[in-house]
């Protein structure tokens, strides 16, 4: 039986005690009233409360005993009821258990399938892995095998050389062997050689004498009166060529004035030679870190384009640590871009209207180097009086180079060597020294003005106020205009001794310059162009066009037009691109 059977059959027992007890009090109570039912009156007050005392107390043990009587059907009942959920809950237990059962039987078949399928799975894990360890073994085998080969063939190849090494041992030992019996057989014909020439003065001196008595003899001279007149004709001897001494003399006489100018030429070299830098076209900016890379590429690439739109400048990004390369073959400008990205690293804020902003900026202050460079050159040379357009024409020769050598130093160098020159002549040295220094200025405007340097410097010179003496030597100094002065001479060859000395020039940059000038002239020259940029070492030329002047169709043209005209007239290793950018603005200002 169940726990709850047993308490319904402990709660029956109860109620049936306490029904006895009730029905023995009651039958108590009323015996106690027939026992003195006859003694008191019946309108005794005490007698009729005591007896309504009682039939109260009967009452009750009559609702007693009938509440006990419904708890006992009641009780009997909920027995009823738990021994049919007590027989429910056998049979769901019943149910249970055969369900457990089949839930165990189907677990124990997945189990052994699932056994049988691990155990199939192991089987075929380890042949891959026999298979596997089969291959490897093969492979470390014909490694082995091979590498045993080359050992061998290796050790065989040393044998070889070794072998080779003591033939030409032993060759080297025969020859030396050889030498050195060729050396002794010399050594014993000389020492023949030796006595026989000793031998032989021994004979000729004894014939000189023979001789000298046998000329005595047949002359009928002494030996002093020999002696006087070889005294008389050896005199005479002697004075021809004093005269032809003479005539030497008067010759060198004539070179010296030669032999001078070429010590004065080397010595005014000597005096002021200088290092000479050959520019090159990469210039190299070392950032914080490499997150700056992304900064200055920025969103899609907006960044750098801006910055070589405007720059003109090509920004090569790669994977060098913590730097970026800048490409131009202008040193002006690349100057001017390298300035403006290292500020714009500084300051952080790097967007297309900052780096114009910023542009502009490092402008003015390359500006400023250059007029800066320009007064420090005329101070050294010792020029003091010169328009100021001049003065700015000479600092932009501070970034120009010609033939690798720099233009501005080039002519410090070549007042220098003119002022010595002229002062060992007894010239007027500072003027001579002020042609040399001008005789390059039009080198400045050669991207902007067509003719030679010479004559374009010749009409700055001019124009600003200079003497006719400095005019001609400017122009006449490549032979465009015959000299005529001596300070037009000087000129030319205080160049040529600064230009001419080694390492001062290297042809291969200038000639590598000019074509770079020579593809943006072609670009500049078609119609409607606004800016012409040579870029990546001049395999890339940008042409920026008014959009006002050039359609998009045109732009496709003129693209065409400048590639193939590059290809026409010039030579130049694999290709060049051209980009012809066509860009419109519009600005509005809120007020």
């Amino acid at each position: 039986m169940s726990a709850l059977e047993w308490a319904l059959l402990a709660a029956i027992v109860g109620l049936a005690a306490l029904v006895l007890v009730a029905i023995s009090l009651g039958a108590r109570a009323l015996r106690r009233i027939g026992t003195v039912a006859g003694t008191p009156p019946a309108d005794d007050p005490a007698f009729v409360a005591e007896k309504d005392r009682q039939e109260q107390s009967l009452a009750a043990l009559r609702t007693a005993a009938n509440e006990a009587s419904s708890s006992v059907d009641t009780a009997k009942s909920a027995a009823a009821s738990a021994r049919a959920d007590a027989a429910a809950a056998k049979a769901e237990a019943s149910a249970a258990r055969a369900e457990a059962q089949r839930v165990l039987d189907a677990a124990r078949a997945e189990a052994d399938t699932v056994l049988e399928r691990a155990h199939r799975q192991a089987e075929a894990d380890a042949e891959q892995v026999r298979a596997a360890a089969r291959r490897s073994g093969e492979r470390e085998i014909s490694l082995l095998a091979s590498t045993t080969r080359e050992q061998a063939a290796e050790v065989e190849r040393r044998a070889q050389r070794m072998d080779e090494r003591e033939r030409l041992h032993t060759e080297e030992v025969e020859r030396l062997a050889e030498r050195e019996r060729r050396l002794t057989a010399s050594a014993a014909e000389l020492a023949a050689r030796k006595a026989a020439l000793v031998a032989r003065e021994a004979a000729l001196a004894e014939a000189e004498e023979q001789r000298k008595k046998e000329l005595e003899r047949i002359a009928g001279l002494t030996a002093e009166t020999a002696r006087a007149e070889l005294v008389e004709a050896i005199e005479g001897q002697a004075k021809r060529e004093a005269a032809i001494l003479v005539r030497d003399i008067e010759s060198d006489a004539r070179n010296t004035a030669e032999q001078r100018a070429r010590h004065i030429v080397v010595d005014a070299i000597q005096r002021v030679a200088s290092e000479q830098t050959a520019e090159s076209v990469v210039s190299v900016l070392h950032l914080p870190g490499d997150e700056m890379k992304g900064r200055i590429i920025g969103r899609e690439g907006r960044n750098i384009r801006a910055f070589e739109s405007v720059t003109g400048v090509n920004l090569i990004i790669d994977d060098t640590p913590e730097a970026v390369l800048l490409s131009c073959f202008d040193p002006v400008r690349r100057e001017i871009g390298r300035l403006t990205l290292e500020k714009l690293v500084l300051d952080g804020r790097i967007h297309p209207h900052r780096i114009e902003e910023v542009f502009e900026t490092a402008k003015h202050e390359v500006e400023r180097l250059c007029q800066r460079a320009a007064e420090d050159a005329l101070v050294e040379v010792g020029i003091t009086e010169i328009h100021p357009e001049m003065v700015s024409l000479l600092g932009r020769l501070r970034y120009r180079t010609s033939y690798g050598q720099n233009v501005l130093k080039h002519l410090v160098e070549t007042a220098h060597i003119a002022g010595i020159m002229a002062a060992e002549l007894r010239l007027d040295a500072p003027m001579i020294k002020r042609c040399a220094f001008l005789h390059d200025i039009g080198k400045a405007l050669t991207h902007e003005v067509e003719g030679s340097h010479a004559l374009i410097g010749a009409d700055l010179a001019r124009k600003y106020g200079e003497v006719e003496e400095v005019v001609h030597a400017i122009e006449a100094h490549h032979n465009e205009v015959q000299p005529q002065t001596i300070e037009a001479v000087l000129t030319q060859a205080s160049d040529a001794c600064s230009g001419g000395r080694p390492g001062a020039r290297r042809e291969s940059l200038e000639a590598y310059v000019k074509r770079l000038e020579r593809i943006e002239e072609i670009a500049a020259g078609k119609s409607g162009v606004e800016k012409v940029f040579a870029m990546q070492a001049g395999r890339e030329i940008r042409v920026m066009v008014k959009p006002d002047d050039v359609d998009e169709i045109g732009a496709a043209v003129l693209a065409r037009d400048v590639a193939k005209q590059i290809e026409e007239e010039l030579t130049y290793p694999g290709q060049i691109r051209v980009t012809v950018v066509r860009e419109s603005r519009v600005t509005e200002i809120a007020r």
